[in-house]
């Protein structure tokens, strides 16, 4: 008769439940990783570096929206305005390369404020992941339309005429310095040379309200924050500064056509942007969820009716776009004279 086999002991009992425990643990480790690693697990932050009221401002809460719906996560936008955007442009630079902060660029941000700032605290290529273009839009010229009334400005060639022969009476709001808002205020300036006071902003919402209350005379502000007041009546639609007619407002004149100044162009864009270092496939995911929504008939037909052109290239698209902006934009903040200290 065979003897029964002896147990094991106190020790080898305690090794086994370790190996098994350690052998469990091994088996659902890639489990646990994949959980804590999936993105997005808490909600999304869209900064955007001007205040409330203005395109980029209008641009982001259109697109917020639908990006929650897609992630599954709430997608909030977080105002943070000032020096032309650059305050809210570091905060995103600086912030770490987890998908959870992405900035709502534009062309002042990363194209114009390389050459306006003597010391820019970002540097627009290296410290960041460009996502995709959202939108690009016209600028027009306003002024307040009782203002412009009491002048008699009722064109380009009056405001010039005007602006001549009552220099530095006229003052100009801009959203902030370096914005294209900003630039194409002074590029007017210097191919009319006239002579107008620049009064920034932290944001065209702010710029705007003044405008309209008559503390401002003029702004060359992006289409899709001006247009309402434009069909309400406070504003007097001059022209539009792309170099041709925008087909939500087909009656303005571009500033080329109505001012004699060939070739004169200042449009805007508007892009979405990560930290450098955020994993490609959020950045790849991120691209694909927003072209989607700015796809969808409802957005498109919003961002049209304001004047703005969807977007929704790739993300190596919108960096060679970065990279071209940045070069156009060199000569002409020179030749403008403007710059920031």
């Amino acid at each position: 008769m065979r003897a029964s086999p002896r147990p094991p002991s106190p020790r080898t009992r305690r090794r086994q439940l370790i190996a098994l425990a350690t052998l469990g643990a091994t088996a659902l480790l890639p489990g646990l990783v994949a959980a804590q690693g999936a993105w997005p697990s808490k909600p999304v932050r869209i900064v955007v570096p001007f205040a409330p009221g203005g395109t980029t401002d209008i641009l982001a809460r259109v697109l917020a929206p639908e990006l929650s719906k897609a992630l599954g996560q709430p997608v909030v936008v977080d105002n943070r305005g000032g020096a032309g955007g650059n305050i809210g442009a570091d905060l995103v630079a600086k912030a770490p390369g987890d998908g959870y902060t992405l900035l709502m660029g534009t062309v002042g941000t990363h194209g114009i404020n390389k050459s306006l700032y003597a010391s820019l605290p970002y540097d627009p290529q290296k410290d960041f992941a460009p996502i995709t273009l959202v939108a690009g839009v016209p600028n027009v010229m306003v002024m307040n339309a009782k203002r412009a009334q009491e002048l008699g400005i009722q064109s380009v060639p009056d405001f010039v005429r005007y602006a001549k022969a009552h220099p530095g009476q006229l003052n100009m709001a801009s959203s902030g310095n370096g914005t294209s808002i900003h630039l194409a205020s002074e590029l007017f300036k210097a191919r009319t040379g006239i002579f107008m006071t620049h009064i920034p902003y932290r944001g065209s919402g702010p710029a705007l309200k003044d405008l309209i209350g008559g503390q401002m005379d003029v702004m060359f502000d992006n289409l899709p924050s001006a247009m309402p007041h434009i069909q309400s009546g406070h504003l007097k639609a001059f022209a539009v500064t792309s170099a041709v007619r925008s087909d939500s407002m087909p009656e303005l004149p571009t500033v080329a056509e109505a001012g004699a100044l060939p070739g004169f162009e200042a449009s805007s864009w508007f892009g979405l942007l990560a930290p450098a270092g955020t994993p490609p496939d959020i950045v790849n995911r991120l691209q694909q969820e927003t072209t989607k929504a700015l796809n969808l008939p409802a957005v498109k037909a919003r961002l049209l009716s304001l004047g703005a052109i969807p977007g929704g290239d790739t993300p190596q698209a919108f960096a060679r776009q970065i990279e071209a902006e940045i070069s156009k934009w060199a000569p002409v903040v020179k030749a403008s004279g403007a710059k920031v200290d």
